[in-house]
């Protein structure tokens, strides 16, 4: 039996998919199987998934519903007790199945595993900033709120769980347009430590296609309010979801949201978060779109993160 169960989901990544694929069968550590999931893509995906002849590669072919549910599927094929995703323009470094297996081994008790990753836009490779005090050039065994107050130390590209994580905390939650993967790091984080490995070990591709991408699911993002009662004496989780509450409602008032605007903004306790974030909660649309301009314009010269946390 495999040692990880490594699941792809695949829609219309084309341009993307072999080097992903590629990536895979580069590890060091080759103990594993590919659970590929077409999701109904329109492209050439499926053509070039299928130039890959390897009988490690398990291919699914179903209708288009969104990579959650495409996710989903891939755990009720996976055999491996050892699950992990990778999305499909999205590639890992040489000796991320290695490093996973390694920590896995040093700490069998643990159920959650994940690694630093880099971000490749059109300009530059900018590397995740995290909220973590270094204390081990290993890894941290680390709480998921209190680390992921810059960047989240879960991301569906660069973390391995247990299968019994999903049989405890259930899988990513399809009745969720945009933010699926937000909603199942916090249930997740609710039960279960992280295992983070400073080395960077996978790289988000920036895709301008991508559904994530898309401005139009801005009202359809999760608004945490099935979070409401656990952040009433979760302090961490109640600190991680007023920053993420602050991101989208500076995002709903660029996309002219003024009610969702205020959705967002009337569940922050403004008194927990920073005066430069109160500020930029108050400041005009066209503002916050010359300071965006502006810090990504820092961000693309490696200097500073996102404006947004």
């Amino acid at each position: 039996m495999a040692f990880f169960s490594i699941i792809i989901p695949l829609y219309n990544k084309e341009n993307f998919i072999a080097n992903t694929i590629q990536s895979v069968f580069d590890q060091t550590f080759q103990n594993f199987e590919i659970i590929v999931v077409n999701d109904g893509s329109t492209d050439k995906s499926e053509e070039k998934l299928l130039q890959f002849k390897d009988s490690r590669i398990h291919y699914f072919s179903k209708k288009n519903e969104g990579a959650s549910a495409a996710r989903n599927y891939g755990i009720e094929k996976a055999s491996a007790h050892f699950i992990t995703f990778l999305d499909a323009d999205d590639y890992w470094y040489p000796t991320f199945l290695e490093t996973m297996f390694t920590n896995i081994s040093k700490l069998p008790d643990q159920k959650v595993f994940s690694a630093a990753i880099e971000f490749e836009t059109s300009k530059k490779v900018i590397s995740a900033q995290y909220s973590i005090s270094k204390t081990n050039d290993e890894f941290e065994i680390v709480n998921y709120f209190k680390a992921s107050l810059k960047e989240t130390v879960l991301c569906t590209s660069c973390a391995v769980f247990h299968q019994s994580v999903f049989a405890e905390i259930g899988n990513f939650d399809t009745k969720i347009k945009s933010g699926q993967d937000t909603d199942l790091w916090i249930r997740i984080g609710l039960v279960f430590p992280v295992v983070f490995s400073w080395k960077i070990l996978a790289r988000y591709v920036y895709d301008p296609k991508s559904l994530s991408k898309n401005k139009n699911l801005m009202k359809e993002k999760m608004d945490f309010s099935k979070f409401e009662e656990a952040e009433k004496t979760n302090s961490d989780l109640k600190k991680f979801l007023d920053l993420n509450r602050f991101s989208l409602a500076i995002k709903s008032k660029l996309s002219g949201e003024t009610a969702l605007f205020y959705k967002y903004y009337n569940s922050i306790d403004l008194k927990k978060i920073s005066w430069k974030k109160r500020f930029l909660l108050h400041l005009p649309a066209f503002i916050l779109r010359i300071l965006i301009s502006f810090k990504t314009f820092l961000a693309n010269l490696g200097i500073g993160s996102s404006v947004f946390k």
